[in-house]
């Protein structure tokens, strides 16, 4: 098995993490209950699956970042920040487009 990367290693700790403490739901909104499944979840956003392409596999580790960056602010928030800086075309945005704005700026 190759190395992960330190995000593939932070997003599997995380997922895991989440399992143990039972908060961790399939897409389908229904708790996890095995560690196989969790395990098998964890990979999966980390991008280090083996029975993915490696395309497949960048994909999901950068979808997994891209949400977990978000989530922690509002799209209230968000908007609040670029109206702040003065970033245009803010009103027309949606909200990972305002944290896209407001990382470029």
């Amino acid at each position: 098995m190759a190395k992960q990367s330190k995000a593939q290693r932070e997003t599997v700790e995380r997922v895991m993490r989440e399992f143990k403490e039972g908060d961790l739901e399939t897409s389908r909104g229904a708790p996890v209950r095995t560690q196989r499944q969790a395990v098998a979840i964890a990979l999966h956003e980390a991008g280090a699956s083996r029975d993915e392409t490696p395309a497949d596999n960048r994909s999901n580790l950068r979808r997994t970042k891209t949400r977990e960056q978000d989530s922690g602010q509002t799209k209230a928030a968000l908007l609040a920040e670029a109206r702040r800086r003065g970033i245009p075309g803010r009103s027309t945005m949606d909200k990972a487009a305002l944290v896209r704005a407001l990382n470029a700026h």
